[in-house]
């Protein structure tokens, strides 16, 4: 079946099986392979990307389900002139990676909390990450990250 989105502003036609995962279409069918593939059962968040601006983990939705939805990735975060988002460059600056698996989900993931809320407290963050792991950094680096873009 043909699905057709529009992912990081550029609109991807493909031919795909119902079954096709969102997360396929993006790296496999779209060829952006920033959006990793961890567990396959949304425990991990790795596959975290913005729906209509939405956060969501897109290993549980089909790509047919999307058809002419907007789709946000990690690649699509950066401007043209790769200037970096703040989430981006605050991650960067605070050190809040080491492997870096789960950095593209966990970004989009913290990208999605501070627009729906500003002024996080720690406490805050650690709750509304719960979906998103990270096996390297403890967070510590991550929620410090988060806290420095949502102005706390």
């Amino acid at each position: 079946m043909e699905v057709i989105l529009n992912i990081n502003g550029v609109e991807q036609s493909h031919d795909v099986e119902p079954r096709t995962l969102l997360v396929q279409f993006i790296r496999e069918s779209a060829g952006l392979t920033g959006t990793n593939i961890g567990c396959d059962t949304s425990s991990c968040g790795a596959c975290t990307v913005h729906l209509n601006g939405e956060s969501i983990k897109s290993c549980t939705v089909l790509a047919a389900q999307v058809d002419g939805m907007e789709i946000t990735t990690i690649e699509g975060l950066a401007e043209d002139d790769g200037t970096l988002h703040p989430m981006q460059q605050a991650f960067h600056e605070c050190h809040a990676l080491q492997c870096g698996y789960c950095t593209p989900g966990m970004v989009m993931a913290c990208v999605s909390l501070v627009d729906e809320n500003q002024n996080l407290t720690e406490s805050e963050v650690r709750e509304g990450l719960e979906g998103n792991l990270c096996r390297c950094t403890g967070y510590h680096n991550i929620v410090k990250a988060v806290l420095e873009v949502s102005g706390a």
